[in-house]
Formats: structure tokens, C-alpha cells, sequence
């Protein structure tokens, strides 16, 4: 077994950001052990100094996992150099990173944390874990309407087919999806696709942890219950990529995950 650890995954362990974010930072060359500049694939030793972005890099010991109340105009991402990102909105005491993206014109749940362990397993569409959401659309719902969200919609631009998922109406102009995918504005592009237009989009649950009555720009800590279900909920679930082979499988041709 080789020694040390990823570069990649120690930075996420330590709570700085994603993997995928951790690879793109390295190769900028803004990553250096002791002095050195890292490449993607460097492994850390222990006693090894590690600085990201001129800062000195040291792992968490506590754990972080909150649920934050994001409010339309708030941007998912932990770059500095979007005036609206969502780290410095929440301003946290400790680094933390958000968990996946929920766009700037939608509001609702996003979890943060400095556990990138759990962050893949709970993303990969390969998983299927589920997200809720309520949506407002700009006229009445119709059953083909309902029925063709639910059935699978083909999102030309990315070249893939949504899964099947359950669909609720819940008013005239409103309804409730689960997904357990999360391409790029899904549920906009979905409802594009019908002719529709979303003028509301509220993301309610992720996997067990619910939005409930949490205020817009208010933010809690994930329960202990509620985080032994979720790693009970992740336990078989993998951080692996998807292959093209199953990716095709699914959609019938290949696709981004």
C-alpha cells in the first residue's frame, strides 16, 4: 500500500474543500508540502507541512455538519471571489464547504461540513439518495405536465434522459418532486421542457434531514440522531466515479454525471 495521503482527500478531510476542488487548487499550484508545490496524486506523510493558499492546512478534530436556510441570491461555493458565496454568508467560526450546489435563484436546504468523507457518497447520482423539493411554476399544472416530469424528461443540452421520480401537486401552480439526480437546474430545465416556467424553487429535504421551520440565512447543526441515520443511509453507498459502461446502462447513451 502506498504511504501518506492524497493530497486531494487530506485537504478534505481537513475541512478546506471539496476533492474535486482540492485537484483544481493543486494543480493552480496553490497547494505546497513542505515548501514543495504538490501534483495531483501527491501523498502527504505524517509530520509533512501542508499550506493551501499560503495558509498552513491542519485537520479538523471536531466534526461539522449543519443545515443552512439558503435564501434566493446566495451562491453555493466556497470561492472568494463570488461576492454572494455561501461560506462567508454563513460565517462559520471554522472552515467549512457546502455539500453540492443549489442555484442562486432557489432557496432551501444545503448542508456544509468539513467531513469530506461523507460529501461523495451522498452526491454521486449513482447512489440515488433523495432530494425534495416545492416548486411554483408560472401557470396551471396539468396531468401530462405531472405525468411527463415523473415519467422522464429528456434534457437535450446535456445529453441525458431524468430518472423516473415521484411528483405531487400540491395547488393550482405548485407541486412537490423527489429527485435523486442533480444535474445542473434540473427541475427548471425539466419544467423548460414542457413549456413551463418555475418561479419558485424551494429544496426541502436532503436524504433524512429536513428543512423544516429553519429561517432564511439561519443555519443549525445536524442532530447526532440525524447524523447516525445518514451514516446508516451511506453505508453501502459509493465515492467511486460512475463508469461510461453504466452511465449507459441507465440513459441508453453516454452522459455527464
Amino acid at each position: 500500500m502506498p504511504e501518506g495521503i492524497r493530497i486531494n482527500k487530506f485537504l478534505s478531510e481537513a475541512g478546506v474543500c471539496s476533492r474535486r476542488e482540492a485537484d483544481r487548487q493543486t494543480e493552480a499550484g496553490n497547494v505546497l508540502i513542505d515548501g514543495k508545490r504538490a501534483e495531483p496524486g501527491s501523498r502527504v506523510l505524517p509530520g509533512q507541512a501542508v499550506y493551501f493558499m499560503g495558509k498552513p492546512v491542519q485537520k479538523e478534530q471536531k466534526r461539522v455538519l449543519i443545515a443552512v436556510h439558503k435564501p434566493v441570491g446566495i451562491v453555493c461555493t466556497a470561492e472568494k471571489r463570488e461576492k454572494d458565496n455561501i461560506v462567508d454568508f454563513v460565517h462559520y467560526p471554522t472552515r467549512i464547504y457546502p455539500m453540492g450546489r443549489l442555484d442562486k435563484d432557489s432557496s432551501g436546504l444545503i448542508l456544509m461540513t468539513n467531513q469530506g468523507e461523507i460529501v461523495n457518497k451522498m452526491l454521486r447520482s449513482g447512489n440515488r439518495h433523495e432530494r425534495e423539493y416545492l416548486v411554483t411554476v408560472n401557470k396551471p399544472l396539468t396531468d401530462p405536465f405531472l405525468r411527463g416530469l415523473s415519467g422522464g424528461v429528456p434534457l437535450v443540452e446535456l445529453g441525458v434522459t431524468t430518472r423516473k421520480c415521484p411528483v405531487e401537486q400540491l395547488g393550482k401552480r405548485k407541486f412537490k418532486i423527489i429527485l435523486t439526480q442533480g444535474y445542473n437546474r434540473q427541475i427548471r430545465r425539466m419544467c423548460e421542457y414542457f413549456d413551463y416556467r418555475v418561479e419558485e424553487l424551494k429544496r426541502i429535504r436532503i436524504m433524512n434531514i429536513l428543512l423544516g421551520d429553519l429561517a432564511p440565512g439561519a443555519y443549525r447543526d445536524v442532530t447526532e440522531a440525524e447524523y447516525q441515520k445518514l451514516l446508516k443511509l451511506i453505508a453501502h453507498s459509493t465515492n467511486t466515479p460512475v463508469t461510461e459502461a453504466q452511465k449507459e446502462r441507465e440513459y441508453g447513451r453516454k452522459s455527464k454525471d
